[in-house]
């Protein structure tokens, strides 16, 4: 009978949470909805002197905004908890007891001082097979010396004992079979008594076992460890429910070679983390695809796509078409190219896709924030006026520039325009132009336009002359939307209160400005 499908995301809290985990998170959240299964979050947070105030709840935020749901976890709860692995101590030295009294796992007493002596000595060297015999450790020492240091509070490790000369197979539903050689691993350290913590390769079987994990998705960075973990599941006797792996490619830097960093982003202008963080030791605030102005769908459209194709040129797919095409059979093993600007292009496209009564109620407070009153500005005029821009923008904060003329007139007219479009003659035909608009039946674009058309021509007027030194009036520089549009939008005693204004204030050639 096949499991039921169970992933888990399993960050820990130092820190914010990298764009390279969200793709994991996105990935295991992905293969579970696609197979009707359970995504758990679970916190390992073991590592007491590396935790962060904050990063627990920066985890959950960044996942909810991007739609990634969670079915058990923290705060969620569910029937496999506690899901913070340092509120897990009893469970762990369970297993490392049970580990122990099997003969897998030996305790330790090497000081750190005994450690750096014998790296010293001996070249490449590394706690396993060859060396534990003249280390400190229960293997070497009687069994009532051992007990007395235990009760006398001397610090030590529980070691995990790699048996020599054996082809160690990690099944990747990805790559395939990698088999690594037993000799090359070290005997990892599972347990220190100094924190009464286990350390990640420990706590990292015991719970994806007890908490009936299917399928561990993790990054490519951990296949490494895959050895040790096969071997822990058998020494545990859970080798037929031991999770298949998937060891995902990594992201790469936009240019260079390496894994995409912090630094990149810094270097090259874009976030590498969903939301703003603001390092509480620090005080270094680090921006975010939130905060930017990126729509969560286009974060994890572009997401998605770096290392799996859906089998076809499709690139626009919401939460649920991902879900629909997702599965490993077209995920890459090579590393993923960071491309950043496709990002952008990614939120230009699912702005086209929103309507735009959304984006005007978004461009509000960004107006507000410019110093703009909005108040004055009805629903239907400022949906109106984004219609007319949306095809311009990458980001909501775009729409101000792009649209910010129709809540403030020009408080200023661009000089290279200026210097190009206004010449001694123009005031005369912006007031002739004004005497043809005052005349217009409405002030509907399908009014208006042929009529300015017909002067131009009937007057036999250079049509870029009128329209730019136009467009320069009511705008402030050369460039927007339809004209026609514009007009009709603003209103027949705006159109024409901006027209007057910019006769008055604009100099003509060699004069100086109003």
């Amino acid at each position: 009978m096949e499991r039921p499908v169970r992933v888990r995301f399993a960050p820990s809290p130092t820190g914010p949470l990298h764009i390279g985990g969200v793709r994991t998170a996105l990935y295991n959240y992905l293969f579970a909805r696609r197979h009707g299964g359970t995504m758990i979050l679970r916190i390992e947070d073991t590592d007491s002197q590396r935790f962060v105030p904050g990063a627990e709840e920066y985890i959950n935020e960044a996942l909810a905004w991007l739609g990634i749901g969670i079915d058990e976890g923290v705060r969620e709860g569910g029937p496999h908890g506690p899901y913070k692995q340092s509120e897990r101590r009893d469970i762990y030295r369970e297993h490392v007891k049970m580990l122990l009294d099997r003969g897998r796992a030996y305790i330790a007493f090497d000081t750190p001082a005994e450690l750096e002596a014998a790296r010293a000595a001996t070249p490449n060297f590394q706690y396993d097979a060859r060396t534990r015999g003249s280390m400190r450790n229960s293997l070497t020492m009687p069994a009532a010396e051992v007990q007395a240091l235990i009760e006398a509070g001397t610090p030590y490790v529980v070691r995990f004992m790699v048996e020599p000369g054996r082809d160690v197979v990690v099944d990747d539903l990805l790559r395939g079979k990698v088999t690594i050689k037993s000799d090359i691993l070290d005997d990892k350290v599972l347990y220190k008594s100094a924190d009464d913590l286990p350390t990640y390769h420990l706590a990292n079987i015991v719970d994806d076992h007890l908490m009936e994990v299917s399928h561990v998705i993790r990054g490519e960075e951990w296949l490494p460890s895959a050895p040790l973990h096969v071997l822990l599941y058998e020494a545990f006797g859970w080798q037929d429910t031991a999770p298949a792996f998937v060891h995902l490619p990594l992201l790469l830097k936009p240019d260079g070679k390496g894994k995409l960093s912090k630094r990149d982003g810094d270097r090259l202008g874009f976030p590498v983390f969903p939301l703003e963080w603001h390092d509480p030791k620090s005080g270094e605030v680090s921006s975010g695809y939130r905060e930017k102005g990126y729509l969560p769908e286009a974060v994890v459209n572009f997401l998605a796509l770096l290392g799996w194709n859906p089998g076809d040129d499709t690139e626009l797919m919401d939460m649920d078409t991902l879900i629909a095409k997702f599965g490993f059979d077209h995920c890459s093993r090579a590393g993923a190219r960071f491309a950043f600007d496709k990002a952008k292009w990614f939120n230009h496209q699912y702005l086209q896709q929103t309507a735009d009564s959304t984006l005007a109620a978004a461009l509000r407070p960004v107006m507000e924030a410019r110093g703009v009153d909005m108040s004055p500005f009805s629903d239907e005029y400022v949906t109106r006026a984004v219609a007319t821009v949306k095809s311009r923008i990458n980001f909501v904060v775009d729409l101000a520039d792009q649209a910010g003329f129709y809540f403030r007139a020009p408080g200023s007219y661009a000089e290279k325009d200026v210097r190009k479009r206004w010449t001694p003659g123009t005031p005369a035909l912006m007031e002739h132009l004004c005497t043809i608009l005052e005349a217009a039946p409405s002030f509907a674009a399908a009014d208006t336009e042929p009529l300015v058309m017909d002067w131009i021509k009937g007057n036999d007027l250079h049509m870029g002359n009128v329209m730019n030194a136009f467009r320069l009036a009511i705008v402030g520089e050369c460039k927007g939307p339809h004209m026609f549009e514009v007009t009709e939008i603003l209103g027949k005693e705006e159109t024409l209160g901006r027209l007057r204004a910019a006769i008055d204030r604009i100099p003509a050639p060699d004069e100086p400005a109003v």
